[in-house]
């Protein structure tokens, strides 16, 4: 059997651990081959590929991002995509197809599935919002840079005496900005699933200061005030018709400022959540993703995804996991509030 893999949308610390996890497994074990596809759904769109053996993925490991590259390329906004995609698969001697990937990789997936292509898929996001599993790879990294910054943060925060904003991705799931948000002990969390109050957030940076400490305010890039403003930095949108976000860190301050009386400044972490080397969890989770992602393959379990179940790696269908968000329950939320202020 000849297994093709693609790795879509943002990239993500992990991935590079997936891939080599498939092929140094399904080589050996299942004696199958691999042919990686480039750029995400562009790769098997327009057969961009690359050879995936096992000296291919040697030393991946430890390597961020992904050595078959990425895109959000989606073949449904393409006239005849799904047919190009068709012909090459079976051009190429392609019998099965692994995709590693968030919620609109697997969304592409889980279309193509029902139109008869045989997939898998992996589940990939920092923002850990996929439905049917525990937790993405990638997830882990991202939060260890988030808290690591705020760490940094504090002290030059009390230094100058002013009320620092940190800007972390998570555009409808805030899972990103309440675990760094609680592990590096922020003042506040503002997090798409629960608008904010913005005399509420003035209130806390204000009795802050009043105890001889600067404020850190972690807020997610798709959190909102209650006013309801749109806080967008353009109308532009990609190929998933999703608008990109920005902005709000730099809204707050400046909100905090007139209102307080306070210096604000804002920090956007930005890509910096995605790049460099994942953890030793995210490496963990990623390896076992892989190893049962070929599994899956070998089983003829298409148009399922590889889950984490408490510590167990199970199979969900792509459907699942992939027909709405896993975002942050308002109740774990409120846990988090008691530390404000």
């Amino acid at each position: 059997m000849r297994v093709g893999v693609l790795t879509g949308g943002g990239d993500c610390p992990g991935l590079n651990a997936v891939i080599r996890a498939i092929v140094r497994k399904g080589v050996p074990e299942y004696g199958y081959s691999f042919l990686g596809f480039r750029d995400g759904w562009r790769g098997p769109l327009e057969a961009l590929t690359r050879p995936l053996d096992i000296p291919a993925v040697r030393g991946l490991l430890p390597r961020g991002g992904t050595i078959l590259g990425s895109s959000r390329t989606n073949p449904f906004a393409v006239e005849g995509g799904v047919e190009k995609i068709r012909r090459n698969l079976q051009n190429l001697g392609v019998d099965a197809l692994i995709a590693i990937g968030g919620e609109d990789t697997l969304g592409v997936a889980t279309k193509l599935h029902e139109m008869g292509v045989n997939v898998v898929g992996v589940p990939k996001t920092i923002d850990n919002d996929l439905n049917g599993t525990d937790y993405t790879f990638g997830f882990d990294t991202a939060v260890n840079i988030a808290t690591e910054a705020i760490d940094r943060l504090h002290t030059t925060a009390e230094s100058h005496h002013r009320a620092l904003i940190v800007e972390v991705m998570g555009r409808h799931a805030g899972w990103i900005a309440l675990h760094s948000g609680m592990a590096g002990g922020a003042n506040a969390i503002l997090i798409p699933e629960v608008r904010f109050d913005l005399d509420q957030v003035c209130q806390w940076v204000e009795s802050r200061f009043q105890l001889d400490y600067a404020p850190i305010i972690v807020v997610a890039e798709g959190a909102m005030p209650k006013e309801g403003e749109e806080v967008l930095l353009t109308g532009e949108k990609d190929a998933f018709g999703h608008v990109r976000l920005g902005g709000i860190g730099d809204w707050l301050a400046h909100r905090i400022e007139e209102r307080t009386g306070k210096e604000a400044r804002t920090t956007v972490l930005g890509h910096v959540q995605r790049g460099g080397t994942p953890t030793a969890r995210d490496r963990w989770l990623a390896t076992r993703f892989g190893l049962h992602a070929i599994d899956a393959v070998h089983e003829g379990k298409w148009g399922q995804m590889t889950a984490l179940r408490g510590t167990d790696i199970i199979t969900v269908p792509l459907a699942e996991a992939t027909k709405e968000l896993k975002v942050v329950d308002p109740a774990l939320y409120a846990e988090a509030e008691v530390f404000f202020g």
